[in-house]
């Protein structure tokens, strides 16, 4: 019998359901693999990945993150993942400093309340994880570093899910994703002027007042639509990340629980935990780029002026850069090879420490809460989203 053959299309129903399967035979099969159709190139092999992230002078973001805006060539506005140095290194030093480890740990005891507020409200005979637990506590925590009003904190999560869902077939944004990626840069816009009139002590306020050097090595404010931009996308980003993440880790332990009664057994080991979900579930599938040129990668050459998928998940599941990479194992030597989950390179997360804490702190609260728990996987609902994977319901039974 011979085998379909090999299509890689990041808004099919196949690939909502499973990109695993078609990450292994993309990483066998065509490991730099080439859309005629769509014209754009795929890169699944670690290396390959890898290398491509921290090529930043070859692969350019100041086109876009996805194939729609890539493709089209219209700069999209000016954020952070849209930017290449030294336009990029300006804005991270200054964000940087809404994320050093003092500023993390400072938001710990906000998670930890988030946390135990949401798991007192859970019904232990009918618990959604993502809709009841892990949508609610992570858009808090980002928005509320931002200033975003209690009373608007949870109506930002509900933009995000709709500017990023896609149905099967859906390259393009449709009029409702770009209705709520108005909305909720109206709103933000509309936050920053409150902010310049009346300052308080959040991130939108700090940002206004901050400096870079400009075009002309001038030093410069941001102005409205800089500083809207990039609350828009810290509000995306830090939400979307760990509900995604936690979604997910429950049913993967549901799946191994071997694995769940090891962190049972030993708390220490959520760290590692952490770590090995973000290789074996983690929620960001892909990053595109732009060709600015023709590159040699250990796999072979992608041509100049091309929209290029970097697959960190296919990446981090590669046999060629981790044993039994198919495995989910929390005990694994993560000193194998580099974790791809929360990017690489000069657009590595900003908020990867924050992602990492909020998770690790979710976890032990669930140990806690249903130290023994079932899944209702016919009840489980994935994510139809761009560049996202995850579950959209995870519903489950505590059990006593």
């Amino acid at each position: 019998m011979t085998k379909p053959r090999l299509v890689f299309n990041p808004v099919s129903q196949d690939y909502f359901d499973n990109p695993y399967e078609i990450y292994r035979r993309m990483r066998d099969e065509a490991p730099i693999y080439y859309d005629e159709a769509e014209d754009f190139y795929a890169l699944t092999r670690h290396a390959d990945v890898a290398a491509a992230f921290k090529d930043y002078e070859s692969f350019s973001s100041a086109r876009g993150c996805d194939l729609a805006m890539v493709r089209s060539g219209e700069v999209p506005q000016r954020s952070i993942i849209f930017m290449d140095p030294p336009d990029h290194r300006h804005m991270r030093s200054l964000l940087n400093k809404a994320f050093t480890p003092r500023a993390i740990q400072s938001q710990r005891e906000t998670v930890v309340e988030l946390v135990e507020h949401y798991l007192s409200q859970a019904d232990p005979e009918r618990f959604d994880v993502v809709q009841d637990f892990s949508g609610p506590f992570p858009v808090e925590v980002i928005t509320r570093m931002a200033g975003v009003p209690e009373e608007f904190r949870q109506q930002v999560r509900t933009w995000i899910d709709t500017s990023l869902e896609r149905q099967p077939g859906q390259i393009d944004q449709s009029e409702k994703n770009m209705q709520a990626n108005i909305d909720s840069a109206m709103y933000y816009y509309s936050l920053v002027q409150e902010r310049r009139e009346n300052p308080q002590d959040d991130m939108i306020s700090r940002l206004i007042a901050a400096e870079i050097p400009g075009e002309d090595g001038a030093m410069r404010k941001l102005d409205d639509i800089e500083i809207t931009g990039f609350t828009t996308l810290l509000g995306g980003a830090g939400a979307e990340t760990v509900t995604k993440l936690v979604g997910s880790a429950v049913v993967e332990f549901a799946r191994h629980p071997d694995q769940w009664q090891m962190l049972l057994d030993d708390r220490s080991r959520i760290p590692a935990a952490v770590e090995e979900l973000l290789r074996y579930v983690g929620p960001v599938q892909y990053n595109v780029r732009y060709s600015i040129k023709d590159v040699e990668l250990p796999s072979g050459t992608v041509p100049a002026h091309k929209p290029v998928f970097l697959m960190g998940a296919s990446a981090n599941r590669d046999p060629r850069a981790f044993d039994d990479a198919e495995t989910f194992d929390i005990t694994r030597d993560r000193t194998q090879a580099q974790n791809l989950g929360l990017g690489y390179g000069i657009h590595s997360c900003l908020g990867a420490a924050l992602a990492r804490m909020e998770t690790a702190i979710a976890l032990e609260h669930l140990l806690d809460f249903m130290p023994r728990y079932e899944v209702d996987f016919d009840g489980l609902e994935r994510v139809h989203m761009q560049n996202v994977a995850g579950y959209h319901h995870v519903p489950v039974r505590v059990l006593r």
